[in-house]
């Protein structure tokens, strides 16, 4: 095995996958205008493959290294469900049972709450409504902040009835880590440290972050028109259990190898065997990402089944993919959002099965931004129509690119939120549109419905 600050290869998978992948992550970072990325995989049930490329910040150059520290996002998840199922299998908690059973002072604005489960949460059936501020710009960060947090949401109404719809719910996690909390008498945070994180080798991994941001820890990035560096940080530590792990690529194989080994890590037992039934079971349809079972995401690629879950954040984005059947995963990380982890992500899972990997594209939008700054959204439309028509292959011209618009409300930056939402209203097919519109209406601000006009207002046909 060969280790060094900036990559881990071992044995001949690893040394395919750098001779292979690396070459097309080194581009992408050019091509895609990528400040970092971070990749961890694990083959036979080890680590093969882990590298970083590019800057921890663009600002002071730092480059990627295996140790970088990411924020995770959404991809705290799992590690919830983790611990609700622990504490299933001490006979502390039922998944049938209410949520108040062991939170008293959860409570919303409408009376079905009472019958909401911890099942439903983790499956994301509750019927609760999502975040709409995470109020990164004033982070807390004492003991109090996540069961404050609760506590403050008896005026939220539910959008659907307990059980009866997907409707993916980060506030529903929030809860369900006061629940860890409260039942075991200790922090979420604490909770996770001591019961998963260390006993599966992720000592360097954390729910928490110190007020600076410590020098191995990537900074933020965002592109709304163009690339920037983000002078704030996506962490409040009352959205803990929903948003806030942070760790490298080499200890989210080490989560991996766990998962992967139904729960037994380097002679330690962090779930019995037969919870995995519990927590890879599908519950409930979820859309594009297939079926949901406790928190995971239960899909396929190639044929293979996929167990996953992946996040993103003002700054971050990230994805976590295992194959069970292959005893196999691929971690993702970037300190930029919208970036293409898919196709990094695909990549990877293609080498791993023995295909051959497709390029890894940048989105339009890195180029037609430039122009609809400089000449207009006329000339940018027209320019995307020329490049899908002359370069079809050489360029993303998927929606994901246009995730920069909910950045840019996200951030107040509006009036380039509404030129975003021009473009996509004239550039991506009607099915797009209308689903980055739903998405918007989920919000009930000013921003987002503003936005939200532009859109309308700019569809082929309409009369603007």
């Amino acid at each position: 095995m060969n280790t060094t600050h900036e990559s881990i290869i071992n044995g001949e998978i690893g040394q395919t996958l750098d001779d292979t992948l690396s070459p097309l992550v080194q581009n992408a970072v050019r091509s895609c205008d990528l400040p970092g990325v971070a990749i961890g995989i694990v083959a036979d049930n080890e680590i093969g493959y882990a590298r970083g490329f590019g800057v921890q910040n663009s600002e002071t150059q730092d480059p990627v290294s295996v140790e970088t520290i990411f924020h995770m996002a959404s991809i705290s998840k799992p590690f919830v469900a983790t611990a609700i199922v622990q504490l299933v299998e001490q006979g502390q908690v039922q998944l049938d049972a209410p949520v108040i059973a062991y939170l008293p002072f959860f409570q919303l604005d409408d009376d079905r709450y009472r019958d909401i489960t911890v099942q439903q949460m983790l499956s994301h059936v509750s019927g609760m409504p999502d975040v709409e501020d995470y109020e990164w710009g004033r982070p807390q960060y004492d003991d109090g902040a996540l069961e404050r947090y609760v506590r403050s949401l008896s005026s939220e109404k539910l959008i659907a009835a307990p059980g009866e719809k997907f409707a993916y719910s980060n506030m529903a996690f929030e809860c369900l880590g006061a629940v860890i909390a409260q039942v075991s008498g200790l922090s979420f945070d604490e909770y996770v440290k001591r019961h998963i994180l260390d006993p599966a080798g992720m000592v360097e991994s954390t729910f928490l972050k110190p007020a600076l941001l410590p020098a191995n820890w990537a900074a933020p990035h965002v592109r709304v028109l163009t690339r920037q560096a983000w002078a704030g940080y996506p962490y409040n530590r009352m959205h803990g259990p929903s948003s806030t792990l942070h760790s490298n690529a080499p200890e989210m194989c080490n989560w991996a190898i766990a998962n992967l080994n139904r729960g037994s890590f380097q002679g330690r037992q962090i779930l019995d065997p037969a919870s995995y039934d519990l927590l890879w079971t599908p519950r409930a349809a979820a859309g594009d990402e297939g079926q949901v079972g406790l928190s995971w995401f239960i899909g396929a690629y190639r044929g293979e089944t996929t167990i996953s879950h992946g996040g993103g954040d003002i700054g971050f984005e990230t994805n976590f993919v295992m194959l069970p059947d292959r005893q196999a995963a691929v971690v993702v990380l970037c300190n930029l959002i919208p970036a293409p982890v898919d196709q990094i992500t695909h990549a990877a899972l293609d080498i791993l099965l023995g295909y051959e990997p497709g390029p890894i594209l940048p989105y339009a939008s890195i180029v037609v931004g430039k122009t609809m700054r400089e000449q207009g959204l006329n000339a940018a439309v027209a320019q995307w129509r020329s490049l899908q028509a002359q370069h079809p292959d050489e360029y993303d011209f998927g929606p994901a690119q246009f995730d920069s618009l909910f950045i840019a409300t996200s951030l107040g930056k509006v009036s380039d939120a509404e030129r975003i939402a021009r473009l996509c209203a004239r550039v991506l097919p009607e099915p797009d549109v209308q689903t980055i519109a739903n998405d918007l209406a989920r919000y009930d601000n000013r921003a987002a419905m503003a936005v939200l006009s532009a859109i309308r207002e700019h569809r082929p046909g309409s009369s603007a």
